[in-house]
């Protein structure tokens, strides 16, 4: 009668372990997904703004000189690679913690649908309900932000 008491405490806590550890595995699953964008290549630049946004043109030209400058802005005083990362796939230290989680710049289909003017918005007035504050008038000047819009854009498709 021991044995079978034994065998079956064993068989019990064996399938305790599994389901918790199986709880343990659907929750952070779910956790993961409630933290990522729904949509990635959703525009952020209000509507009665996208026209005048989407019609600014950077004036820096597309050099890898200009893009070594976005990088040391974006890795240093404009502190970019916090949230989105030194990859650009919005996976950072303070960014992993975010819902919703950061842009991710690697993404070909962000870069296709977004113009250089949308995203300077977006550096100079924020995103409301993300954690995206504004860059333009704090860390780094608008002149600043479009070599980061080219270093950015650099990070396509890595």
């Amino acid at each position: 009668m021991r044995n079978v008491q034994k065998h079956s405490q064993r068989k019990l806590s064996v399938w305790l372990k599994a389901g918790l550890i199986t709880v343990f595995l659907c929750s952070g699953i779910w956790v993961m997904a409630l933290a990522e964008e729904s949509n990635p290549i959703e525009p952020r630049v209000p509507p009665n703004e996208r026209m005048a946004a989407r019609s600014m043109k950077n004036p820096i030209a597309k050099t890898p000189e200009n893009i070594a400058k976005g990088k040391a802005i974006y890795e240093g005083k404009g502190s970019c690679f916090r949230c989105h990362g030194m990859s650009g796939k919005g996976d950072g230290p303070v960014g992993q913690n975010m819902n919703p989680t950061p842009r991710n710049f690697t993404n070909p289909k962000f870069h296709k649908n977004r113009t250089d003017g949308e995203m300077l918005w977006v550096l100079k007035n924020g995103i409301s309900g993300t954690g995206m504050v504004p860059a333009i008038g704090g860390p780094i000047t608008e002149d600043e932000a479009w070599y980061v819009i080219l270093y950015e854009r650099s990070f396509e498709g890595k």
